[in-house]
């Protein structure tokens, strides 16, 4: 065993735990030492020190005692400040929250994930109230790409600390929120995987909401497993990873139309390898014209966008008094599109989603699954988003482009690696099943996972 323990997934943690080669207590306060030595002070908004060392001092008698909870008993983990933690205080990434009163109940997901052992490593940094795809937070400052070297990239967003905490190796695992890839578009720019769950899949109980639609939980790791694994804890499942499924009779669907509008040259190739990738394993690639997503796109320019309609719901409150000033004036810019968004436009938008989910149903018959590009664009740098509100806006679009589809039709999806941009910054490949599909998804992508590793590990 390495001394670097930020190395290793939960996978090997757990069992370095149970052969007794690290102590629970230590393996926390590995964790906890490393992120208040690490430069960027801007991935942790907030930390319990008491908290989390008696939880890993309650692991630590447990492992001594041989009565352990199981494979995630001593795993540290750390959140995305929208989840209430008892004795954290829920900032949303907003200034708005900086006073509030500490919480006193753990959300759902959180008291599940301790009745398994996990601890509690501290909350994370996004993009104010979880509104764009960048990352960028100018309140509590925005956590650089895990990847950047002579230049400050962009971490993606909303979860972006979320993204960079495990990438950066101060913490094993994290929880992220995905309302139009916000766990998906991180995870894809600092090579990790990235599980977006389907509507309704994971307890959203005192998780604050952008849209409460659209919003999904999902975990962020180094690894497939390690993301089933916490998706069993988060719903008070059975920690157990399921058998890897046979690939020979699947097949991948790839869209001709939408998803590669003004994509980069690098996305496009690494895309493109790694579909030579998974034909030289006798898998099925189709090209296909989805009208649908035509559809989609149509419906959003006439009536506008769930997220936007729920979002102004949520937040209007905010923008109507005194503390709109302290909001980033680029979220309000995108809350401020459902203001003028009628009951007319919301119920079309409701109706045409329902339609057209069960129209692209026909899609993943067969065992199809639908792949495509998880970012279209090479990672921005942060000083061209900043210095420009319309360059940001700009790119933002792109950037949740392909990945919003799987919240439009509510589409679980993991994103995996896909290789390196001219910047040597990590793109990703994005794959999604059918709504609800989500156990199916999982045991699929443990399989496609072995053959993307081999081509490219990062």
């Amino acid at each position: 065993m390495d001394n670097d323990l930020s190395k290793y997934t939960i996978t090997d943690l757990s069992t370095f735990l149970r052969d007794k080669k690290v102590d629970a207590l230590e393996l926390f306060e590995y964790f906890f030492e490393k992120i208040k030595s690490y430069k960027d002070k801007n991935i942790f908004i907030s930390m319990n020190e008491d908290r989390s060392r008696f939880e890993a001092e309650k692991s630590s008698k447990r492992y001594k005692e041989d009565n352990f909870l199981g494979p995630l008993d001593g795993i540290p983990m750390s959140w995305k400040d929208l989840i209430d933690i008892k004795g954290y205080k829920t900032t949303s990434g907003s200034l708005i929250h900086k006073q509030i009163k500490p919480a006193k109940k753990d959300a759902k997901i959180v008291s599940n994930c301790s009745k398994v052992g996990m601890i509690v490593l501290g909350k994370l940094n996004l993009t104010e109230f979880a509104f764009s795809g960048v990352g960028i937070n100018p309140h509590y400052g925005t956590p650089k790409n895990s990847f950047s070297k002579n230049k400050d990239y962009i971490p993606g967003g909303s979860s972006s600390a979320s993204a960079v905490s495990v990438a950066a190796g101060l913490s094993p695992v994290s929880i992220g929120t995905d309302t139009g890839g916000s766990v998906r578009i991180p995870a894809s720019m600092n090579g990790l995987i990235g599980y977006k769950s389907s509507e309704g899949h994971i307890n959203k109980e005192l998780v604050r909401k952008l849209s409460h639609t659209l919003d999904t939980i999902g975990p962020l790791g180094k690894c497939v497993d390690d993301c089933i694994l916490i998706e069993r804890a988060l719903r008070g499942s059975h920690i157990v990873l399921p058998r890897a499924a046979d690939l020979y009779d699947i097949q991948f669907i790839v869209p001709k139309n939408y998803i590669f509008d003004n994509a980069s040259e690098q996305v496009l190739e690494n895309f493109e390898n790694c579909l030579s990738a998974l034909s030289r394993k006798g898998l099925k690639v189709k090209r296909e014209y989805i009208k649908e997503l035509d559809e989609m796109h149509e419906s959003s320019k006439k009536f506008g966008t769930i997220v936007t309609a729920e979002a102004f719901y949520n937040l209007n409150t905010f923008l109507d008094s005194e503390s709109r000033d302290l909001i980033d004036e680029r979220v309000i810019d995108r809350v401020e599109l459902g203001r003028h968004q009628t009951a007319f436009d919301y119920i079309n938008i409701v109706e045409k989603r329902k339609e057209l989910n069960l129209k692209i149903k026909k899609l993943f018959e067969n065992n199809n699954f639908l792949i495509m590009p998880t970012v279209a664009c090479n990672t921005p740098e942060i000083e061209k988003l900043n210095s420009s509100k319309d360059e940001f806006h700009k790119i933002n679009s792109l950037i949740l482009r392909n990945t919003m589809i799987g919240n439009y039709f509510n589409l679980p999806g993991i994103t995996f690696p896909s290789g390196l941009d001219i910047n040597g910054v990590p793109t990703g490949i994005l794959l999604s099943a059918y709504s609800n599909q989500d156990e199916k998804l999982l045991c699929y992508a443990r399989s496609i996972e072995k053959i993307l590793e081999e081509n490219f590990k990062l």
